[in-house]
């Protein structure tokens, strides 16, 4: 589990969670000497939501806690494959606002109304490799209380990671079914007390059906991808989120890109437009993220007086980025952005079709022609500039094919890995070059002689990683191009 504390929200913790979930019936026990007993918790949780159970449906909880006479308010967002916990103080009544902040999307001005409530008495174990505490285990029993009342009963295990990887949770995963514990449904407790089904995505259209329907199923799953991790990207406190929304915005244009010859011309094209100002809007956050990364990667290996002078800079990229937020946070509660999600979410229900013979197969076809003849036209020693295009074509002819892939089948899912692979290697060069531009930020921010000579050493070491990634080109591209034709014919 990673945490970070909002640096835009004194009021708000956060903490990324990472769990598997099991079902356990009640002659389940641990396996013995297996971990270090935690005490015993009871919590008293409840739930709200809408009265359509707006956020339920958008796979987000929000929950009033009490543990031992301490109240919060628990927030829990989608973040990639994982969720997010955001904490608030507060007593039990209207959530703070900070917390519905996040969620304006979500809730408009939606009346939130407790849902139910469920009492947890919880058993833990903290697990260790070694002296590490990789994960934690909770053995909870949960009786479903309505009108005062206990409705329903039932028992459930989680692991959570600590600072262990997925790969030990695995483990743990495997260790615990061999001890009697089973699949999981997935659904979150209060979704299982209320008897509430988890969100699935409708159903892919048949192969020979209308580019339309292909179209409003691809528009629908991206536009849902977005809305998701809108809190997240507000909040602010997680790389992931942005760069999931970034994903999710840059789908939904390559998809309209390539669906382009069958929409009306003035509709795609003002879409398309407010989609670029929003990827535009999001760029300086999420180079910042990155670089962060970087130098924080960077400032392991170094000896505590370098590291020093590489600490000052990374607090001066997390100011620059603290003022980036309040810029986008102002922007993602303007009219214009609103506006635009309005619209999203229309075009998912009813894009602007014109009449038009081409197949969802012709469409994917046509961007990986353009893939192909942008390679094609590269000079032994591309400049950045030219690669950069390529890595844009890739992605256009990737997500291309993913609209396609119903249709086309299992040749367009090995492309489309052969062209993940691509785009991911020429993201790493359009990395190392931003990552030089900051170097020379770092040396003009901290002017000592020393500094100078640590930049020269990291500038050195991207430039070698350019030049080591430049050699891997030409093999992916013919085995991406060939995968292509494969493909496409």
């Amino acid at each position: 589990m990673s945490s970070s504390a909002s640096p835009h929200s004194r009021s708000i913790n956060a903490i990324r969670e990472q769990e598997i979930k099991l079902s356990v019936d009640q002659s389940f026990r641990w396996p013995e000497r297996y971990g270090t007993p935690l005490p015993r918790r009871h919590l008293t949780s409840t739930y709200y939501d809408t009265a359509a159970y707006d956020l339920a449906h958008a796979r987000i909880t929000l929950r009033h806690r009490i543990e031992r006479g301490k109240q919060s308010w628990q927030l829990k967002i989608p973040l990639g494959d994982d969720r997010q916990e955001v904490e608030a103080a507060g007593t039990q009544g209207n959530p703070p606002a900070a917390l519905r902040a996040l969620l304006i999307l979500h809730l408009g001005h939606r009346r939130l109304t407790p849902v139910v409530t469920l009492r947890v008495r919880r058993a833990g174990l903290l697990v260790h490799q070694g002296r590490v505490p990789v994960a934690e285990l909770a053995l909870d029993h949960v009786a479903v209380v309505t009108h005062g009342a206990v409705i329903q009963r039932f028992r459930e295990l989680e692991i959570e990671q600590r600072q262990g990887d997925k790969d030990s949770l695995r483990t743990l995963e495997r260790q615990l079914r061999n001890a009697g514990a089973s699949d999981h449904d997935g659904r979150p407790k209060f979704f299982r007390a209320l008897s509430l089904q988890v969100p699935t995505p409708p159903l892919q259209p048949e192969a020979n059906a209308p580019v339309a329907e292909h179209l409003k199923w691809a528009l629908a799953q991206h536009v849902e991808w977005l809305l998701a991790h809108d809190p997240g990207t507000r909040l602010g406190t997680e790389s992931e989120s942005v760069h999931q929304f970034r994903v999710a915005i840059r789908r939904l244009r390559a998809v309209l890109r390539a669906a382009r010859p069958t929409l009306l011309p003035a509709w795609v094209r003002s879409l398309e437009q407010e989609l670029t100002w929003l990827s535009e809007l999001l760029g300086p956050a999420r180079d910042l993220d990155v670089q962060i990364a970087y130098f924080i990667q960077e400032s392991t290996g170094l000896n505590a007086r370098d590291r020093k002078l590489l600490a000052q800079f990374i607090s001066h990229l997390h100011a620059q980025r603290a003022v980036v937020q309040q810029m986008l946070r102002r922007e993602l509660t303007s009219a214009r952005y609103f506006e635009l999600i309005r619209r999203l979410q229309q075009a998912a229900q009813d894009p602007s079709i014109i009449d038009s013979p081409l197949t969802i197969r012709t469409l994917a076809n046509r961007q990986f022609r353009k893939l192909r003849g942008t390679i094609r036209q590269l000079r032994s020693s591309p400049s950045a500039v030219a690669l950069h295009k390529v890595r844009i074509k890739v992605k256009r002819a990737r997500y291309a094919a993913d609209l396609a892939r119903c249709s086309v089948g299992k040749p367009a899912s090995r492309f489309m890995k052969s062209a993940r692979r691509v785009q991911e290697v020429l993201g790493d060069h359009q990395d190392a070059i931003q990552a030089e531009r900051y170097i020379q930020q770092f040396v003009k921010y901290s002017t000592s002689v020393r500094a100078g000579f640590l930049a020269g050493r990291m500038a050195e070491r991207q430039r070698h990683r350019r030049d080591t990634i430049r050699k891997e080109l030409n093999p992916l591209f013919k085995a991406m191009l060939k995968q292509g034709k494969k493909t496409w014919g």
